[in-house]
């Protein structure tokens, strides 16, 4: 068995799994999610946990195993709880507003940066210089978050840019007079 796919994966009460062939599709209060699992998995629902078997033991399927395990576990998350990233702007005149569905940052260019957010991603931006970005799916939150970030890294000198909350930029020192 695969250590961590031979779990079940327990539902609470507002968490729904329907699975038809190979579709698996997971409704919650909040949204719903839906993937297609490989044929060499298959997934049942009963009593309240989903449990995952697979066709054989090869090395390519256990791997599998584990991967569908997660990911149905991080659906049932996300349409319950959600995930979210925190990003944090640092530079002088350095912020964010979000109009809509467009995030709009002020990150030092000539220009401000207009980001659409995509469908199914929440961004909030408390006091104009921290971003909250909160979804269903974590893969999708993550995507978000790093194109945000990619838009202007940290830099090692002074630090300024957008990073993670509680990220550490390992500061390099600056020129040094000549003697």
């Amino acid at each position: 068995m695969s250590r961590i796919g031979k779990y079940p994966i327990n539902l609470d009460d507002k968490t729904q799994v329907t699975i038809a062939g190979n579709l698996v599709t997971v409704k919650g209060a909040k949204s719903s999610l839906a993937f297609n699992m490989d044929s060499r998995i298959t997934a049942k629902v009963a009593d309240k946990k989903v449990v995952l078997t697979r066709q054989d033991d090869t090395s390519e399927s256990k791997s599998l195993h584990g991967l569908y395990k997660v990911l149905i576990q991080n659906a049932v998350t996300g349409v319950s709880t959600g995930f979210s990233k925190t990003l944090e702007l640092h530079g002088v005149g350095y912020r964010g507003n979000v109009q809509g569905k467009k995030l709009e940052l002020s990150l030092g260019f000539s220009h401000p940066i207009i980001f659409d957010v995509p469908e199914g991603i929440e961004i909030k931006v408390e006091k104009q210089i921290t971003i909250t970005v909160h979804g269903a799916d974590k893969a999708l939150v993550g995507q978000v978050a790093a194109k945000i970030r990619g838009f202007r890294p940290p830099e090692p000198y002074l630090g300024k840019g957008v990073r993670y909350a509680g990220e550490h930029i390992r500061r390099k020192a600056g020129k040094s007079a000549g003697k």
